[in-house]
């Protein structure tokens, strides 16, 4: 196809739809400590019938917190199944229910960090692995630093009983990610949307911390079922 022909769409054009193909079957394949394993058959719009594999994930925030001179509050934690320490920003699961977003998003920068921020703002929105995965994740960006204590009763368990906690300037981030060198999707996405509304119209021009999440209003369990 010549490049030249392809549509343009124009701004009001680019936005994700929502959609919701027939379901005709559903089988759970396995279930885990935080995530499903799912089969279903499809039917496409032109009547033919796919079969997907997919997980089932309850969804997840995470934070850019960047304090007064512009560094990044992180965290190096061991991800077993890519045998790498990640350099990762704080985040977690949204796996208490009817907790705000925002609200697990802070919770989480003072169970991995023991941060607190006056200033919140939402960075970025994704789904991770549409493909195969339901997970939508919300950045946020995070300012007016503060230390504060662990949540009471919080332990931490696992690979984060031996997390870092370290900061990095945010351009060494960005020039860390474009050399390859830093990998966790959410710090990347995070990174380059801070650093992309810094030089833009400015982080005070972000969205609210409370602004609608479409990805969160259609959840993979409201999809239709046979």
């Amino acid at each position: 196809m010549d490049p030249a022909s392809i549509p343009v769409l124009n701004p009001a054009e680019l936005a994700d739809q929502p959609a919701r193909w027939p379901v005709t079957s559903h089988e759970e394949l396995a279930s885990g400590h935080v995530v499903r394993m799912v089969r279903e058959d499809i039917t496409t719009p032109d009547g033919s019938t796919m079969t997907r594999e997919w997980v089932s994930h309850p969804g997840a925030v995470a934070v850019i917190a960047v304090d007064s001179d512009d560094h990044v509050v992180l965290v190096q934690q061991y991800r077993h199944p890519v045998g790498l320490v990640l350099v990762e920003p704080p985040a977690g699961l949204l796996d208490v229910d009817g907790e705000d977003h925002a609200a697990a998003a802070a919770r989480e920068l003072a169970e991995e960090a023991g941060v607190a921020a006056t200033d919140w703002r939402v960075l970025v929105d994704l789904v991770t692995s549409p493909g195969t995965m339901s997970e939508a994740v919300r950045i946020f960006l995070a300012r007016d630093l503060s230390d504060t204590p662990a949540p009471e009763g919080f332990v931490l368990a696992g690979e984060e009983r031996h997390m870092q906690v370290v900061r990095s300037p945010l351009s060494d981030l960005v020039q860390a990610i474009l050399a390859g060198r830093v990998q966790n999707p959410l710090l990347t996405a995070g990174v380059l949307a801070a650093a992309a509304a810094r030089d833009g119209q400015g982080w005070d021009a972000l969205r609210p911390a409370d602004a609608p999440w479409p990805a969160r209003d259609l959840p993979a369990e409201g999809r239709d079922r046979p």
